[in-house]
């Protein structure tokens, strides 16, 4: 991760704005904002951040301007409420799939501090489920089960409750007043987290074959195409559009495995795939959902402990998936990666 001054992080910003600007725009917008500076001290700035593969300019002399860099986007500190505060049309986001947004990431994008966290939070998982009997391992498996498969369905707008949920998987009870389609979605997802589990082994890293027979599962008697997808979607609540060509969906899915692959830690590759699934939105429907078993099936091939997002607003998810497509930027989703991951070690014990 690439350390950025406080005067850098404050042009960031300008630029996540304004995309494109020249340096006496730079000066008049940090002077707008209260900052004390010259344009000398801003073309100084500018060319550091050059030299960061933050900002890429284009022209020379007086017609030079400069242009955000998608890894000047990747670590952009986001206020992911206020931004989505804003009414989707006027936000000032892309409206476009970013080419080389994935190719940006580094192989890094934990800091020590936030790996430190999460290595100490897997050494309580570990002594957690270390010699658990075999009635426990079940009772927490089912327990880590029904909570994600209640969280995930509900931020997707599923309106069973979590005592619905906990009868319709262990009872095989529908709640009245529900549809089937709202059951089988929950059922859909103790099916696929099941098949993560048993399967772990297949899923060290993401490939385009394990990430088609997950979201086969996911979306079982639901009335979705399977395959990837060969028409257009659009996303509710953003002017983000996807990638509409089969063969640009699928250059982008292979690009992502790609990625996953080289990236260092197990905790990066899960919070990748849930990212760039849901960006990609490589299927007709149920993206989001793969992008999060997709996730936990990568924790579980490396013994680490899956999410359950138990914890998570759903409001705070859709925001930070938001940011990440509209402005490029992990950090929104990658605070509520590590507060779940920490919640999940602490409270479950699947083994």
């Amino acid at each position: 991760m690439i350390k950025l001054s406080s005067k850098e992080q404050k042009i960031r910003d300008i630029f996540l704005e304004k995309v494109t600007l020249q340096s006496s725009d730079v000066y008049i917008e940090m002077i707008k904002r209260g900052e004390e500076t010259s344009l000398v001290t801003v073309k100084r700035t500018l060319s550091k951040m050059v030299n960061k593969n933050i900002l890429e300019y284009a022209g020379s002399g007086r017609s030079t301007h400069y242009t955000i860099t998608s890894k000047g986007r990747i670590f952009a500190n986001i206020d992911a409420k206020h931004y989505c505060s804003t009414e989707p049309d006027k936000r000032h986001g892309l409206s476009r799939y970013n080419v080389g947004l994935f190719s940006a990431i580094p192989p890094h994008i934990f800091t020590d501090n936030e790996l430190t966290m999460l290595y100490d939070a897997t050494t309580e998982y570990k002594k957690r489920t270390n010699d658990l009997p075999v009635s426990i391992q079940k009772k927490e498996l089912e327990r880590l089960i029904i909570e994600l498969s209640w969280k995930s369905s509900k931020i997707e707008g599923n309106t069973y409750t979590l005592l619905d949920t906990e009868k319709l998987i262990l009872e095989n009870k529908e709640a009245p007043g529900h549809s089937k389609e709202e059951a089988r979605m929950i059922l859909n997802h103790k099916e696929a987290f099941n098949y993560g589990h048993r399967h772990s082994k297949q899923f060290k890293t993401i490939t385009r074959k394990n990430l088609e027979e997950l979201h086969a599962i996911l979306v079982k008697d639901l009335s979705v195409g399977l395959g990837l997808r060969t028409k257009p979607v659009g996303i509710i609540g953003s002017k983000y559009l996807p990638l509409d060509n089969i063969h640009q969906i699928k250059d982008a899915t292979e690009n992502l495995t790609a990625v996953i692959s080289r990236i260092q830690t197990p905790y990066a590759k899960a919070l990748i795939a849930l990212l760039g699934i849901s960006y990609i939105q490589p299927f007709e429907d149920g993206n989001k959902r793969t992008g999060r078993l997709m996730a936990n099936a990568l924790l579980l091939s490396h013994s680490l402990a899956p999410l359950s997002y138990r914890s998570i607003d759903e409001d705070d998810y859709r925001e930070a998936i938001l940011v990440f497509y509209e402005l490029n930027s992990i950090v929104p989703m990658k605070k509520i990666f590590i507060d779940q991951y920490d919640f999940a070690a602490r409270n479950y014990a699947v083994t």
